[in-house]
C-alpha cells in the first residue's frame, strides 16, 4: 500500500480466475475505476502470470519461508534446495518486482509505502532502488526464525531476504521476541550490517532501518456488533441444542500445520482417559477450516486431524453423547457463536506470529472462558498472566491444563476473561496500522 494524504492506493495480486477477469476488465487493473466497491481507496490489482504466482506464492512463500519462520521442517528430509528451488526463487523475485514497479509508478512524491508480510520480503529494497524519495515500512505478520534455523535457507537467499527488508525505513514485528530474532539474523548472517541493540536499528549499505514492535489486537466494538447479528444467534442456538448443558472446550483454526490441531485433540483424548468423570459432561467443538489445500502437506494434515477425531468419537462416544464435534467447512458466524458459548478456549500453536483467536474468544465469551494458550504464540507476550500456559509439544501437560480449566470456578474465569478482553482490545487494527505509518515521520 502507498499513502499520500488524502489518497490511498492499495496494490494487491489477483488470486484466482475471478480476480484475474476483473483485473483484465478494469483500466490498468484499477478496480475502483471499474465500478467495484473499494471503500474509497484506489485499488490496483496485479495480474501476475499464473506460473510465476504459483511458484512465488506456494513454492517459496508458503512452502519455504512460512516453514522456516514457523520451524516446521522435517529436517532429515526437507528442505531440499535444488535447481527447481532456484527457478522458484526467480519467480519470487519477479513477484516482488511487480509490486515494487506498481508502487514506484503510482506513489506520489514523498509518499509512505506500507509493505506487508513474508510474501514481499524483497519489495522494500526494490522499491527503494526505484523510488528513494518514498518512506517505506515493512511489517512481518509471522514469527521470525532464530539464526540457527534461518540458516536452513541457502546463504545467498537468506541474505537477500534480510537485505530486502532492510530497504525499508522501518521494519515492524508483532512481538519483542520476533524483532530480536530478526536483529540476531542481521547481526550474525548479513555481512557488513551494523546492529545497534539500544537504538534498535540496523545500518546496512549506508541506510538505517529502525526495527519496531507493533502488537495487533482486535476491534472489540466491531466484533461484538457482528456477533449480535441474527445468523450468529441462530448458530448459537443450534450449537446449544446439539451439546445440551455440557461444558464446551472450543478451538477455531485453519488446518495449518503450525496450529497443532492433532496434538490438541490428543490432549483432549488423554483428559478423557485420565479423568473419566468428564465423560458425558464435556464436548469439544473443533472448527478446523481448510487452508492451502493445494499443498500436499496440508491435505495430509487435514486427513490426520479427521483420523484423530474419528478415533476419539469411536473410543468414547455413546448413543447419548458425542464427545467431539469436528467441522472442516468454513463458517464464520458459527465460529463467533462458538466463542460466545465456550467455557474453555484452546489455542496451542507450535509457533504463531500473534494468534487473534486467543483474543477474539475472551471478547465474545458470554460467561467468561478460561484460555489454555501455547507459550509459542505471539499473543502469549500479552495474555500469559491470565491464561493457562502450555508447552505445545507436551500433550500430557495440555491435557491437565484442559482439566484445570474446566474446574476453574466461574468467578475466577470471569475475572481472568475480563482482563484478557482488556488486553485483547488495547491495540485495535486501526491503531496498529497508524503506529506503523507514524514511525516513518
Amino acid at each position: 500500500m502507498a499513502t499520500a494524504s488524502p489518497e490511498v492506493l492499495w496494490v494487491c495480486a489477483a488470486l484466482g480466475d475471478a480476480d484475474r477477469a476483473a483485473t483484465r476488465q478494469a483500466p490498468d487493473g484499477r478496480l475502483d475505476q471499474a465500478g467495484y466497491e473499494t471503500g474509497g481507496a484506489a485499488v490496483r490489482m496485479l495480474d501476475i502470470p499464473l506460473a510465476t504466482f504459483q511458484r512465488a506464492y506456494n513454492a517459496v512463500a508458503n512452502s519455504t519461508l512460512w516453514f522456516v519462520h514457523h520451524l516446521l521442517y522435517d529436517t532429515p528430509r526437507r528442505p531440499h534446495f535444488d535447481a527447481r528451488a532456484r527457478r522458484d526463487w526467480q519467480s519470487y523475485e519477479a513477484y516482488n518486482a511487480a509490486f515494487a514497479d506498481a508502487l514506484a509508478r503510482d506513489a506520489a512524491p514523498g509518499a509512505k509505502a506500507a509493505i506487508q508480510d513474508y510474501h514481499l520480503s524483497l519489495a522494500p529494497r526494490m522499491l527503494r532502488d526505484r523510488r528513494p524519495d518514498l518512506k517505506i515500512v515493512h511489517f512481518s505478520h509471522t514469527p521470525w526464525a532464530p539464526p540457527e534455523y534461518y540458516r536452513l535457507l541457502p546463504d545467498d537467499i537468506g541474505e537477500q531476504i534480510l537485505y530486502g527488508i532492510l530497504g525499508s525505513d522501518h521494519a515492524g514485528f508483532l512481538t519483542e521476541r520476533w524483532a530480536a530474532a530478526f536483529l540476531d539474523c542481521c547481526e550474525q548472517l548479513l555481512p557488513g550490517a551494523r546492529v545497534d541493540r539500544i537504538a534498535r536499528t540496523v545500518t546496512c549499505g549506508g541506510h538505517v532501518t529502525r526495527v519496531g514492535v507493533h502488537g495487533l489486537g482486535i476491534d472489540g466494538t466491531a466484533l461484538r456488533q457482528r456477533a449480535a447479528e441474527q445468523d450468529v444467534t441462530d448458530r448459537a442456538r443450534a450449537l446449544r441444542e446439539q451439546v445440551g448443558n455440557r461444558q464446551l472446550i472450543v478451538r477455531i483454526d485453519r488446518t495449518e500445520l503450525s496450529k497443532n490441531i492433532v496434538r490438541g485433540l490428543a490432549a483432549y483424548r488423554e483428559m478423557l482417559v485420565n479423568h473419566p468423570e468428564w465423560r458425558g459432561r464435556v464436548v469439544h467443538l473443533a472448527f478446523a477450516y481448510p487452508s492451502r489445500y493445494d499443498l500436499p502437506e496440508y491435505r495430509e494434515y487435514t486427513a490426520a486431524v479427521e483420523r484423530m477425531a474419528g478415533q476419539i468419537t469411536e473410543e468414547f462416544g455413546t448413543p447419548s453423547w458425542d464427545p467431539l464435534i469436528l467441522q472442516v467447512n468454513d463458517d464464520y458466524p458459527r465460529s463467533l457463536a462458538a466463542y460466545g458459548l465456550a467455557d474453555v478456549l484452546l489455542v496451542n500453536p507450535i509457533r504463531d506470529g500473534m494468534n487473534l483467536v486467543a483474543k477474539e474468544g475472551p471478547v465474545l465469551s458470554r460467561r467468561g472462558c478460561a484460555l489454555v494458550l501455547s507459550r509459542e504464540a505471539g499473543a502469549a507476550s500479552e495474555l500469559s498472566e491470565d491464561a493457562i500456559m502450555v508447552n505445545p509439544y507436551d500433550v500430557s501437560q495440555t491435557s491437565e491444563a484442559l482439566h484445570q480449566a474446566l474446574l476453574m470456578p466461574r468467578d475466577q474465569r470471569a475475572e481472568r476473561c475480563a482482563r484478557l478482553t482488556a488486553a485483547a482490545t488495547a491495540l485495535p487494527p486501526q491503531r496498529w496500522f497508524a503506529d506503523q505509518l507514524a514511525a516513518l515521520d
